[in-house]
């Protein structure tokens, strides 16, 4: 009996906008596309020409993404980067 850990399910960009999408962070694969393109978006694989994302990294992506809680549209709007806690 193996005791390895089974690797990340990786899902294709459509299956990734998906899956984003269903956890509340709507996301267009078009955008991911461009932001594999451009930078800013969540970190990938490539098996040959197809990137595959691993779940975990979306995750974390998804919420780096979020700001941080307030109380009126007044407040400034500030990311709140991964680890960090305002």
């Amino acid at each position: 009996m193996s005791t390895e850990a089974a690797p990340p399910r990786r899902h294709r960009r459509r299956e990734t906008a998906q899956f984003l999408s269903e956890r509340g962070y709507t996301t267009a694969s078009s955008t991911l596309a461009k932001y594999a393109s451009v930078g800013g978006g969540p970190p990938f694989v490539s098996w040959g020409r197809i990137p595959l994302y691993e779940e975990p990294d979306l995750m974390a992506w998804a919420e780096g993404r979020l700001a941080r809680k307030r109380r009126t549209t007044s407040e400034p709007r500030i990311i709140q980067r991964a680890g960090s806690r305002s």
